[in-house]
């Protein structure tokens, strides 16, 4: 149940009304229009500016519409109260009986309610992490895997088929840089002391992976050129990481569908690069040419020299991008453009990428290939994670030893738990940056959105085992509620924490819509406070309180609010991937 799309629909048939009455033109078409909470809580429960809409292809004034609307809206029942503010704004108040409707609605429809179709099936990839199997996850990487799976999470829930998807980074420079600091553990490991030079990875996590290698060669391959194990070694520390990775992943209670290799792209003969190119050509989008020297330029995508380019300007980008160097070798960019490409031949036509903010650089370029590579049938939006800075107790945090260089994404959850770390990472927007207090997201206050959303949950758990404690004898069953007398629900604070559960479905779909969780972080704190503070009312006036123990009628009737708030929150952690606890410690 969607109030706000229940209230449009009955917008609708109005319309259609008074068009069969002739007082508003038989093929006005209907545009989009909104359907929101009013600004001020006092000018109803819904605001719509469809007359405003209306009013330019009607050739009335927006007033005009608006009043003949609100006239033909007071015949329908569950309008309590229609008004024209302003030039032609609805406001709408909606009788009781629809707001208790809703309390059933979630009851009936449990874990299901909010959750909107918009998806239909449709197909969605969802990349993100994809970090270089070179070292453990740090916390830059934590706050994009966050991000990344609760928004998943979320299409998911609002009827997408989504595949969750990680790009192993296993073909390049740095892998190789990888082997060798495995070779030089593992050198370690046979007895031999060592010095780590400048370009290795000094990180003591390479340690048992210089053992793992020792004890499954022995001294084998200290006799061999480099030329003859560093293939071998590769494999091996780039499986064993990726090992490493899943598990500090798991520990987030983030699981992918699919782990994409980019050495996969031109090995076992084939050349996916290669594919890809000749697609583009094929179209016109390939030529031989040099590049202007930008500012800031990266060298590995940038020489003097003639190369192969793709016209990615034609498609948005502020320039043409090298594709193969001029030594016939494939540059970054290329690479990334068969991966594409193999999504797409996967048929997948709405892809989504989580980047870091360090590859800000890389949007427009690749949102050319995928319109070039697609023909513009397919779509690829990037939302970009900002950094996070680690405090304790107002201190930077400092790098961790394991790590050599960063604080470890499993350094962040051993210290404060998988559910404050992915709350915390979606209480503000991905685009902006994020100071991460591990004394603030371990408190138990109403400053720490994770406990208070939490502990909502647990309230809401401990008014059922209450109630079943002090009204033995009242049935107080999903099924019983179900059938409760909600009449009673009259008070402000009651039908203003029904309100918010009538957002639900609204706020679901808008996130849906606009790729952003961190809205339901926020919606869930609000749905929180507004039922804390509904207890706390209870606490000065005890006819307010949920459990009425002289009265069973008023009991089942708020248990019913009761329940139907847990069950939303329930819901929207779920989506966040946050547990919610029917007791807190």
């Amino acid at each position: 149940m969607n109030i706000y799309a229940d209230t449009a629909a009955r917008i609708v048939r109005a319309l259609d009304t008074l068009k069969a009455a002739g007082k508003l033109p038989v093929d006005l078409a209907t545009p989009a229009f909104a359907v929101e909470p009013p600004r001020d809580s006092g000018h109803g429960d819904i605001a719509s500016n469809v007359a405003m809409m209306l009013a330019k292809p009607a050739k009335m004034k927006p007033r005009d519409i608006a009043d003949l609307l609100a006239e033909a809206l007071k015949g329908d029942r569950d309008i309590a109260k229609v008004e024209v503010a302003g030039p032609g704004f609805l406001n709408i108040t909606l009788a009781p009986a629809v707001w208790h409707g809703l309390i059933r609605a979630i009851a009936a429809q449990g874990a299901t309610f909010g959750r909107p179709d918009i998806g239909k099936g449709v197909r969605v990839n969802v990349e993100y992490v994809s970090a270089n199997p070179t070292g453990p996850m740090h916390v830059g990487h934590c706050r994009g895997a966050v991000f990344g799976d609760a928004l998943a999470s979320l299409l998911a829930f609002a009827g997408y088929d989504v595949t969750r998807e990680y790009y192993i980074n296993d073909a390049g420079g740095q892998v190789n840089t990888l082997a060798r600091s495995v070779f030089l553990r593992y050198r370690e490991a046979l007895g031999e002391k060592i010095s780590i030079p400048e370009g290795f990875y000094p990180g003591e996590y390479l340690i048992p992976l210089g053992q793992a290698l020792a004890d499954q060669h022995g001294t084998a391959l200290l006799a061999k050129p480099e030329a003859e194990w560093l293939a071998d070694v590769r494999t091996f520390a780039t499986d064993r990481m990726m090992v490493e990775i899943k598990s500090d992943l798991l520990a987030l209670n983030i699981k992918h569908d699919v782990f994409f290799s980019e050495a996969s792209l031109t090995r076992g003969g084939k050349d996916q690069v290669k594919a890809a190119i000749s697609v583009l050509d094929k179209k016109g989008l390939i030529y031989e040419g040099k590049l202007e020297k930008p500012k800031g330029h990266d060298d590995g995508e940038w020489e003097d020299r003639t190369q192969t380019l793709f016209k990615s300007t034609e498609f948005g980008d502020d320039e043409d991008r090298a594709i193969q160097k001029s030594d016939g070798g494939y540059t970054y960019f290329s690479g990334d453009v068969a991966y594409h490409y193999d999504k797409l031949s996967r048929g997948f036509l709405h892809l989504i990428n989580v980047f870091g903010a360090d590859h800000v650089g890389y949007i427009s370029r690749m949102k050319s290939a995928v319109a070039a590579l697609s023909g513009g049938k397919a779509d690829l939006d990037v939302k970009v994670v900002q950094l996070v800075k680690l405090y304790k107790n107002g201190e930077p945090f400092k790098m961790s030893k394991r790590a050599g260089t960063f604080v470890t994404l499993r350094d962040v959850v051993d210290e404060v738990g998988k559910d404050p770390v992915r709350y915390m990472m979606l209480y503000r927007k991905n685009q902006e940056s994020l100071d991460f207090d591990f004394a603030k997201v371990t408190e138990q206050s109403k400053d720490n959105p994770v406990f208070y959303v939490q502990y909502a949950h647990a309230r809401a758990a401990s008014v059922f085992r209450n109630t079943a404690e002090q009204m033995p004898g009242l049935d107080i069953s999903l099924e019983s509620l179900k059938k409760a007398d909600l009449s009673g629900l009259s008070d402000q604070g009651e039908i203003d924490l029904i309100k918010r559960l009538g957002a639900f479905p609204r706020l679901v779909e808008g996130a849906a819509k606009a790729h952003e969780p961190h809205r339901l972080a926020f919606y869930l704190y609000e749905l929180a406070s507004a039922f804390h503070g509904q207890w706390s009312r209870g606490n000065d006036s005890p006819h307010l309180r949920f459990i009425q123990s002289n009265d069973g009628v008023a009991t089942q009737a708020r248990l019913a609010l009761v329940a139907a708030t847990k069950q939303v929150i329930t819901s929207g952690l779920k989506v966040l991937g946050v547990e919610a606890p029917d007791a807190m410690r």
